[in-house]
């Protein structure tokens, strides 16, 4: 994953990834997170969402939650996490600003 290599954009699906674990969650409840949001835009496999997984706790953007009640193991985001997901709304709307500004109006 290269997101936020320098301070640059996260990939989508990490971003989404981020945005589902708000709340705890586990793998099958994230892609099914990806899906709905994106509406089947992205559909995320088993391998690429457990490499992403591995790579965001790595990178102490995500930890597992251990609630001691399945077997499912669930994840939630850190506030490291949390950072790089608001760096990347601000990155994002300033694009919106720069785009609306050359377009002379709101971007629809």
């Amino acid at each position: 994953m290269r997101d936020n290599v320098k301070g640059g954009a996260l990939t989508e699906v990490t971003f989404f990834i981020l945005l589902s674990l708000y709340t705890p969650n586990h793998g099958y409840g994230i892609m099914q997170f990806v899906e709905e949001k994106t509406q089947g835009r992205l559909i995320l496999g088993a391998g690429s969402l457990y490499g992403a997984i591995n790579t965001l706790q790595d990178r102490n953007w995500i930890t597992p939650v251990d609630d001691g009640k399945g077997r499912k193991k669930e994840y939630v985001i850190t506030n490291a996490g949390k950072e790089i997901a608001d760096i990347e709304i601000k990155r994002l709307k300033d694009l919106i600003s720069v785009a609306e500004e050359i377009m002379g109006g709101q971007v629809q």
